[in-house]
């Protein structure tokens, strides 16, 4: 059983603030919790919009690979002509104090191929064209994951702390200043009690 606060006028006045202090701080932290999610349940909807959109992006650059391989033959030679991306960038944001990551990625000159046009067809340039969009989608889609995630992990300390302060600080701050106010009233009565003894035994007298 946790131990009851001395029952002085300054503690009194101090756990007061205390509990003032822990009141605003659930506040700030019940704020910071709903904007998080908002901002959570936003990035979710507009993931599942980008999947969706991902899931066809492949499907369709697949179906153009298949095309080009049927008109060129296997284009894994044609393939080594496609440079590695190393272009990718991350930044950030804060949205109350979590990092949020931006992710950025050089997107090359439509006109600037990396392959001849000699051993190529159209249907080559339209798979190369349909995996170069699934690429950009995947990188938006990376950013906007490991931002729920993070936001997620922010969300579930902040309602931890939250309840610490809700269930447990708060309610013990009402604890002692109901335990020390009824202390001191109490005191009062018994000095006033005793004041009253002694007035009537000096009037007697």
């Amino acid at each position: 059983m946790a131990q009851q606060a001395i029952p002085t006028k300054g503690n009194l006045i101090a756990i007061k603030k205390s509990l003032a202090l822990a009141k605003v701080g659930y506040e700030l932290l019940d704020k910071k919790r709903n904007i998080l999610i908002r901002e959570m349940m936003a990035l979710i909807d507009r993931a599942s919009e980008i999947q969706g959109t991902i899931d066809t992006a492949f499907a369709d650059a697949y179906t153009a690979l298949q095309k080009a391989n049927i008109s060129l033959g296997f284009c894994d030679e044609l393939s080594k002509t496609v440079p590695i991306d190393n272009s990718v960038k991350m930044d950030s944001r804060s949205i109350m104090g979590v990092e949020i990551p931006i992710l950025s990625i050089d997107k090359p000159d439509e006109h600037e191929l990396h392959y001849g046009l000699s051993h190529t067809n159209a249907r080559f340039d339209e798979a190369v064209a349909l995996f170069m969009r699934a690429k950009y989608l995947t990188v938006e889609l990376a950013e906007i994951e490991n931002s729920v995630y993070r936001l997620a992990v922010a969300i579930k300390q902040t309602q931890k702390r939250a309840n610490a302060l809700k269930n447990i600080m708060i309610p013990k701050f009402e604890g002692d200043v109901k335990f020390i106010t009824d202390a001191l009233d109490e005191k009062d009565r018994e000095e006033f009690s005793r004041l009253k003894v002694i007035k009537k035994q000096k009037t007697s007298k």
